[in-house]
């Protein structure tokens, strides 16, 4: 990796993100910085992640920008020859602001939506310390291999903690969401996320960005009013996710609309390939747009052969019109 390479890396990540690293104030170089914050976030050197657009997009503070390549690995130790994660989160209830005219209440973990990617190695003991102070009874509900006793559906009143102990199993793209009743209310409302296993064999390396589906009813109708990527509508419109030309991208991309039976993820000027649920090493297909039902989600990998700005949103219109909207800003090759 160039020093020029290794500079331009330094700058996309904030101070935020460096302080939560643990990076400022050590002495070391924005270089060193961007080497060791591209190793704990498996960062490949042939990777070329471009700059954000703007300062805004990556203002202070939880943003879908950040979102896009964050993954949560959890504090890894070892217990009796096993990597162990370990994983605290804390159900709260906050508001968000959806756009100019509209503010809503969500339900969320660590005052976020979506809630953290989670990520492990398939093998991996997983140890989920889940602190309820939202107000009302809350769960977490893993999708994947695990013992009933850790299956998420008890309630977890407020005030309270539990903790869910399991195996990453098996490998792929997988999820986790509240599963109080009304489960529809309590995903609507936020309590959900990714939960990604990785192959014991790495996949090759890749930009690997995070999309998740959502849909908001902000007046209790049972029919979404908005819909996003990533938790805010019409974010990436207006600032489009910048990723290199001939880069292979790997997008995670996962459908949490409550309310509406299916969406669809189209790409514009290009073809994806498919891995249905990550459970696969080889693609099963390849097409522009897929349709997925609430809680279906895939690996789609793609690059870019021109540059420009390309949109990417559900094929239905009314969905997309309604905030779920995006554009990917492919960046000319130096």
């Amino acid at each position: 990796m160039s020093n020029r390479h290794a500079s331009e890396k330094a700058k996309l990540w904030n101070r935020r993100q460096l302080l939560q690293a643990g990076f400022v104030g050590l002495g070391v170089t924005g270089v060193a910085i961007a080497l060791e914050y591209a190793r704990r976030l498996n960062f490949s050197p042939t990777v070329k992640v471009p700059l954000p657009p703007t300062e805004a997009a990556i203002a202070e503070g939880f943003t879908p920008f950040t979102f896009l390549r964050e993954f949560d690995y959890g504090t890894v130790t070892q217990e009796n020859g096993r990597t162990v994660r370990e994983f605290r989160v804390e159900a709260r209830t906050s508001p968000i602001r959806l756009n100019s005219a509209t503010t809503f209440i969500t339900w969320n973990l660590n005052g976020r939506v979506p809630g953290p990617t989670f990520r492990a190695k398939e093998g991996d003991r997983i140890r989920v310390i889940f602190f309820n102070k939202a107000g009302h009874s809350h769960s977490l509900h893993f999708h994947g291999i695990h013992e009933a006793k850790m299956d998420g559906v008890k309630p977890v009143r407020n005030g309270a903690v539990f903790i869910y102990e399991f195996d990453a199993e098996p490998y792929g793209v997988h999820l986790y969401h509240c599963h109080v009743a009304p489960v529809t209310r309590h995903i609507n409302k936020g309590l959900y996320g990714m939960f990604i296993v990785d192959p014991p064999k790495p996949r090759p390396p890749a930009d690997e960005i995070v999309l998740i589906m959502a849909g908001y009813d902000v007046n209790n109708d049972k029919k979404n009013e908005l819909y996003a990527f990533n938790g805010l509508p019409d974010y990436y419109m207006h600032h489009p996710i910048p990723i290199q030309q001939n880069q292979l991208i790997r997008l995670y991309v996962l459908n949490m609309i409550e309310f509406d039976v299916a969406a669809t993820f189209h790409l514009h000027a290009n073809l994806f390939q498919v891995y249905p649920t990550g459970r696969t090493l080889e693609p099963q297909e390849e097409t522009d747009v897929i349709t997925m039902g609430t809680a279906e989600r895939h690996i789609l990998e793609f690059s870019y052969r021109y540059p420009g700005k390309y949109m990417f949103h559900p094929h239905q219109d009314e969905m997309a019109e309604a905030g779920c909207m995006g554009l990917f800003d492919v960046v000319e090759k130096a």
